[in-house]
């Protein structure tokens, strides 16, 4: 092509060059949180990374609640060869296999990179501690439990205990206790139960 005036003439040339799409990668895929107490956070890194061209990357989903995407500031771009890591916070709400997964949209040539998320739910687990004052000619003693102060009680120790300290650790969350304590003399006479303690969890 020419452009031409009345002493001027200009040779233009050029050729198009194809636009370079890249690819968006996540690692590490699937990303495992293994056990995490229900309520309670556990924070695991993930790493973002672009191979063939710029990826711009302008929007994040998370199919569950329980899993956050946190420190991404987005639309953002990563560079060929180059990387960002952000994490991403795992809360389980209810106990089992709580599976989820985040999707990045961008301009990739894979425009819905998706990382799965898997972790593990469970439930507190809680003891009670008890302790009382000894007793003179006594072998041992044993331990109570009921679920009202004024209903029935169980023993909950194996064996005549000669410990002052006892720790139940088989009680439920959210349910109360009533506790109390009984001595036993050499010829294997029980006196009758203390006054009970009450002992509510969480």
């Amino acid at each position: 092509m020419f452009v031409s005036g009345p002493a001027l003439s200009i040779p233009l040339t050029g050729s198009g060059i194809a636009s370079t799409v890249g690819t968006l990668s996540v690692s590490p895929a699937p990303l495992n949180y293994g056990n995490v107490t229900v309520g309670t956070t556990d924070i695991l890194p993930i790493t973002m990374s672009a191979s063939g061209g710029n990826v711009t990357v302008s929007s994040a989903t998370s199919s569950s609640s329980q899993f956050v995407l946190e420190g991404a500031s987005l639309p953002f771009t990563i560079a060929p060869g180059q990387n960002m890591s952000f994490n991403v916070a795992f809360t389980p709400g209810s106990s089992g296999t709580l599976s989820g997964s985040l999707s990045f949209a961008s301009n990739a040539s894979n425009s819905q990179a998706t990382e799965s998320l898997t972790g593990v739910g469970t439930q507190p687990v809680y003891t009670v501690n008890l302790s009382w004052n000894s007793s003179t000619n006594v072998v041992g003693y044993n331990v109570y439990r009921g679920t009202s102060a004024n209903g029935s009680y169980s023993r909950i120790n194996s064996t005549v205990d000669a410990n002052t300290a006892f720790t139940d650790s088989s009680v439920v969350a959210g349910s109360t206790y009533y506790y109390a304590a009984t001595s036993v003399n050499s010829s294997g006479q029980e006196s009758a139960l203390s006054t009970p303690v009450q002992v509510a969890v969480p």
